[in-house]
């Protein structure tokens, strides 16, 4: 398996594990898409909470140039942690939702 369709499977399996979880609170419910034509991944978190209609983006990761991108990540315990315990390392792992300025402070990529 070459390493682009290796970081697609494991961004799908890590992200697709969120769908299967419950929330404690409301009815709340995550849902994946899936784009390998533009290598663009999303979860959605979903629901009601009291009488509040409740729908944003909790995870939005594209992959650039045989880079893992992540544009948005809401998660407790980070995306790049979990994909790099997959096996993703962290120099192909671009925290693209901090400035590019500090990005080298982290021990990801840069770009």
């Amino acid at each position: 398996m070459d390493c682009l369709s290796k970081y697609r499977d494991i961004i799908e399996t890590t992200l697709l594990r969120y769908t299967e979880l419950k929330y404690n609170t409301g009815d709340m419910a995550c849902s994946a898409t899936f784009d390998r034509q533009r290598d663009s991944y999303i979860l959605i978190a979903q629901g009601w909470r009291q009488r509040q209609r409740t729908h944003y983006c909790l995870v939005h990761v594209e992959i650039h140039h045989d880079k893992i991108w992540i544009q948005e990540d809401g998660l407790e315990h980070g995306l790049a942690t979990e994909l790099q315990a997959a096996g993703i390392p962290q120099q192909d792992i671009v925290l693209g939702f901090q400035p590019p300025d500090v990005r080298h402070l982290t021990a990801y990529a840069v770009a």
